[in-house]
């Protein structure tokens, strides 16, 4: 599992928050205060077969999944903006990615065709999906109608 090294504002220590957890308000591990997740380096929330569904159905915030290959140049061109925006809309929508050639079950189970596929959902629906490489200022239009 993925971790994100988050310090704490009050009492400066260093926590270890799971990638899955960045979004849901964690607390220091020592002093027990909020920490502001903003400040700590957060990415997409990485994704696998195991815990794809339960995480797209429990989640009452908007999830964008990226489904990508590593071996895929559109994806390799989209990935720094999909870093861009988990940081940019943490606690307001989750961006995940998932690794179709190491995951293939959820991308068999949404057919996925081609990668890069971008896949918004809310509770568990699919509100939203686009193939191919998206333009920023598309993709963020639409997150933020979303908000």
């Amino acid at each position: 599992m993925k971790t994100v090294l988050a310090t704490c504002q009050s009492c400066g220590v260093k926590n270890r928050i799971p990638d899955i957890k960045q979004h849901l308000k964690p607390r220091c591990g020592r002093c027990k205060k909020q920490i502001d997740m903003r400040l700590a380096n957060v990415g997409p929330v990485e994704l696998d077969d195991a815990i794809f569904e339960d995480f797209i159905n429990r989640n009452t915030l908007p999830v964008l999944v990226d489904f990508f290959s590593p071996t895929c140049g559109p994806c390799q061109m989209l990935a720094p903006l999909i870093i861009k925006l988990a940081g940019r809309y943490l606690g307001r929508i989750i961006v995940a990615s998932i690794d179709t050639s190491r995951f293939p079950a959820a991308s068999t189970r949404y057919q996925i065709r081609g990668v890069p596929t971008l896949i918004i959902f809310r509770n568990g629906k699919i509100i939203d999906r686009q193939t191919g490489a998206v333009p920023e200022n598309l993709l963020i239009e639409k997150l933020e109608s979303l908000l």
